[in-house]
């Protein structure tokens, strides 16, 4: 049933009749059109954990290898699309490995000498993909890394992750992007294989219309099997005032209804969630202000990301296009929470590459009920101070290598930390990649 609907899909997608130029009809062929890429990237984080839990530190350094393709010419154009994926482990951090938070290496279940789980000393995975072109529209079956709103692979750690299974993605019509597919298996980043996130299913459908140059609304819907069907809708919009200042407004919100199996599994207050965020931007010149609001209702939190054998949602470690997510996503059940934010481009003080950010967001209301203690422990609180300072070379022999330092600063009250939530602690992140076309 499902196919017939994507196939259906697909004929209404190729079918539209305000289309813009046909990319089939520009295709030079396979090897043409074909690029090759390396991205060496070399990453640590260090979560100091203040209450118990232990702390968290992984160090790799990781080579992710992508081809792709140009399309064979003619009315249907075949290509291929795959990585690689290798890294080595640098420090497992003593004992400190294996947080789930980190996942650049999954721990062994056997353990050392000193009663620590042991990560292996690298990992490798690789993946491809077969694709099919019929004018601006693509469809894709194999290993690939979806970017959506309802289904966003996570990149933000060592090794990115994947999915396998089928994704049709249609430009048919000017400003129109439409989506639709289904994916079976999920490769968890510190994997050797493409299942390794236990998924059973997720389809996906929906898109987005840039109705002006300033104006852009996205909706998308997922069902996840055994899991949740959840619903999102983003709107974004650019308010120009002069030629160095602008007002960017940014909404973004999730619906999610939770299958009864999944809310008891995974030990979850309810199955429902409803949280959006609105954040508005000035841009003045050099420098950007943001003030943003986040609020969650329903009898649950909100749910994403993780792994479904370890308990988790499986729909990508990065769904979750929220203002106020950076290490807390301040996600909890009830929670409120405000952002107050500043960037700065210091190309316009003669360092062009160099920019910082900073954000303060302070969370309340948050229901700390749980299973065990359905009265819960009283309101929760939350805030984190975020810093993010990142350069990219901008000519010479090291060009587009860029170094990224992130700190976050957790703080939580009593209630929080005994509901379990969420505990305060220190995060340092450091990435260095550096980019390598081959072709």
């Amino acid at each position: 049933m499902l196919k017939t609907r994507i196939s259906l899909v697909a004929l209404a997608m190729i079918a539209a009749t305000q289309a813009q130029a046909n990319d089939q009809a520009d295709s030079k062929g396979f090897i043409e059109d074909s690029h090759a890429n390396v991205l060496l990237r070399n990453a640590y984080i260090n979560r100091d954990k203040k209450h118990g839990t232990d702390d968290q530190i992984e160090w790799g350094q990781a080579f992710i290898a992508n081809f792709s393709s140009g399309f064979t010419q003619g009315t249907v154009g075949v290509g291929v699309d795959a990585f690689g994926l290798y890294a080595v482990r640098l420090d497992g951090g003593k004992g400190h490995n294996g947080g789930g938070g980190v996942d650049f290496f999954k721990p062994h279940e056997t353990t050392n000498a000193e009663g620590n789980a042991s990560s292996p000393h690298n990992l490798a995975r690789g993946g491809a993909a077969v694709k099919f072109r019929i004018s601006n529209t693509v469809l894709k079956y194999g290993d690939q890394m979806p970017a959506l709103p309802v289904l966003q692979y996570d990149d933000a750690r060592l090794l990115p992750e994947s999915f396998t299974g089928t994704l049709i993605t249609s430009k048919e019509i000017q400003g129109l992007e439409l989506n639709a597919g289904r994916f079976t298996q999920e490769a968890r980043k510190s994997a050797e294989r493409r299942d390794g996130g236990g998924l059973k299913s997720i389809n996906v459908l929906g898109g987005s219309y840039k109705f002006t140059d300033n104006f852009t609304a996205s909706l998308y819907t997922a069902d996840n099997e055994d899991v949740m069907k959840k619903h999102y809708l983003g709107l974004n919009y650019v308010f120009p005032i002069a030629s160095d200042q602008s007002l960017t407004l940014d909404f973004n919100g999730y619906k999610s209804d939770i299958n009864n199996k999944y809310v008891k599994a995974a030990g979850l207050n309810g199955d429902s969630n409803t949280i959006w965020s609105l954040a508005a931007t000035y841009a003045y010149g050099a420098h950007s202000f943001t003030l943003a609001h986040q609020r969650s209702t329903g009898s649950t939190g909100y749910n994403y990301g993780f792994y479904q054998n370890a308990g988790g949602v499986g729909d990508g470690g990065s769904t979750i296009y929220l203002a106020n997510s950076y290490w807390s996503d301040f996600n909890a059940e009830d929670e409120r929470s405000w952002q107050l934010g500043y960037g700065l481009d210091f190309g316009a003080y003669g360092i062009p590459g160099l920019t910082y950010k900073l954000a303060y967001v302070v969370g309340d209301n948050i229901n700390t009920r749980n299973v065990a203690n359905p009265q819960g422990f009283g309101e929760g609180k939350e805030r984190e101070i975020f810093n993010q300072i990142r350069y990219v070379v901008q000519d010479g022999p090291a060009k587009d290598l860029s170094i990224k330092l992130r700190s976050s600063f957790l703080r939580t009250n009593n209630a929080v930390q005994q509901n379990g939530y969420n505990d305060d602690g220190n995060e340092v992140r450091v990435f260095v990649e550096y980019p390598i076309s081959i072709f």
